[in-house]
């Protein structure tokens, strides 16, 4: 396969944080990546902005209202068929309580109880770095 034939996928997540816990959600059973668990948050539309696609997917997915803060965290990780350029923000709620909507499960779980939790490899990556950091 041409490398160049290889599309890339931006995608934006949510770095949700309340005393010390971060809210992770776990995919669906019928989803790529099967019951992996990852930030909250989905693809940047073409037309979209990341902030956008972030208010979008996160209250599609947990019917809920953030507010984003800064970019903390990119990484950009090859699968088979695709890249993925996953952009991590720095999010607060303000409005609504978490309900897994479009999302087979969530969870409010510190930085130490992650490696219970499967995540997937993009995910993966920007924890790692985000532990580094933080």
């Amino acid at each position: 396969m041409d490398p160049h034939d290889i599309k890339t996928i931006r995608v934006v997540a949510a770095v949700v944080e309340d005393n010390g816990r971060y809210l992770i959600t776990q995919r669906r059973p019928t989803a790529v990546l099967p019951l992996m668990w990852e930030f909250p948050g989905g693809r940047v539309e073409d037309s979209e902005t990341d902030a956008a696609a972030l208010h979008r997917e996160v209250r599609h997915r947990l019917g809920v209202d953030i507010s984003i803060g800064q970019l903390i965290s990119f990484v950009s990780h090859p699968y088979d068929r695709y890249v993925v350029d996953l952009y991590l923000y720095e999010c607060r709620l303000v409005q609504g309580e978490p309900v897994a909507r479009n999302v087979h499960a969530f969870r409010w779980a510190t930085s130490a109880e992650f490696d219970q939790y499967p995540f997937t490899p993009a995910d993966e990556a920007s924890m790692n770095k985000l532990l580094g950091m933080g």
